[in-house]
């Protein structure tokens, strides 16, 4: 006998300070004394944002007035299946308080321990549901995602001098990607030993491109498989080991993405670039379509920079990832 399948519209709300709201579920309801984030079920002819305002309102007294539509994930509880549309929200109007006699509490992601139970522990003790996991771990991934594009030794130092900026500045990931390198193995390499240095310096993940040897790999934070590699990965069933990020352009690699249990997918060319001059660009419509499928957050790639940032996130995108021009943390 199938489960009862549940769709849900779930807010993180998250205040100026960075701080994110938490509600406790109240006696009387399933799973009663864990915590969660404010929410419920979407009811027949709403949307998603419509489902969140109303929610909100009914829950804590507040109206929502900006909601970036962000991750939808599937849940599979012991009696139910539940859909979660997760949104995060980040101005209403109001004071949040319990409406429903829920205990509230604002706390610092940072600070809810992920790895050292099978829940993740809030910073009062509680348990958050088992389904807060992933969106926490997904909420520390930066909205930045800077692409080397170094050419040659000759451009090396320029190179680091510019990311040295950026990660003064607030990057937080860096990718190393350099196929069309104009000189030896031995000083690709030494390009991307120095890039991983100065990422570290500045507490920044660098992962490597899947285009580079497989014994460079595990010197990285983490590996960006390009959409054929990510097929080959996924027959040979080994996921590389650290953050592992897919590039897709199609439903297939995002479906593969989804099997590999990537961290995250880079998904485009969204706008016309001048690297990809004859191959028409996604859009941002077709972009939403294809996120909303990939249960994991997504970056916009193609034609990207600080001033696409506000629409990539209103279309889904947890951020944004760039090969040109400086990418700094919002």
């Amino acid at each position: 006998m199938s489960k009862p399948y549940i769709r849900v519209a779930a807010g993180l709300i998250l205040d100026q300070r960075g701080r994110l709201l938490l509600g406790q579920r109240p006696e009387g309801k399933a799973w009663p004394g864990w915590w969660e984030f404010p929410g419920g079920k979407i009811e027949a002819g709403e949307t998603v944002e419509q489902a969140l305002v109303r929610e909100l309102d009914e829950e804590l007294g507040i109206h929502a007035t900006h909601i970036y539509p962000w991750v939808v994930h599937v849940h599979e509880y012991p009696k139910t299946v539940v859909e979660l549309a997760f949104c995060q929200v980040t101005a209403w109007t109001g004071e949040p308080h319990g409406r429903e006699n829920q205990a509230l509490d604002w706390v610092d992601p940072w600070d809810i321990r992920l790895d050292e139970s099978e829940h993740p522990i809030a910073p009062g003790g509680g348990s958050l549901l088992p389904a807060a996991t992933p969106p926490l771990r997904w909420l520390r991934l930066p909205k930045c995602y800077r692409i080397s594009q170094i050419g040659g030794p000759e451009h090396l130092e320029t190179w680091l001098g510019e990311l040295r900026q950026e990660l003064m500045r607030g990057l937080r990931l860096v990718q190393f990607r350099e196929p069309t390198w104009q000189g030896d193995a031995d000083s690709l390499h030494q390009a991307f030993v120095a890039t991983l240095t100065l990422c570290r310096q500045h507490d920044a993940r660098c992962l490597i491109n899947s285009v580079h040897p497989r014994a460079w790999w595990p010197q990285a934070d983490g590996i960006q498989l390009r959409a054929a590699d990510a097929q080959r990965i996924l027959q040979e069933d080994t996921r590389p080991p650290g953050w592992l990020g897919v590039s897709a352009h199609q439903a297939q690699d995002i479906d593969c993405a989804r099997q590999l249990q990537a961290d995250f997918v880079v998904l485009g060319h969204v706008l016309p670039t001048a690297s990809h001059p004859h191959d028409a660009p996604l859009g941002w419509d077709a972009f939403q379509t294809l996120a909303n499928q990939a249960h994991r957050p997504v970056f916009a790639i193609g034609g990207q920079s600080t001033a696409t940032l506000e629409t990539a996130r209103l279309h889904g995108a947890h951020g944004i990832a760039a090969l040109r021009g400086a990418l700094l943390e919002d």
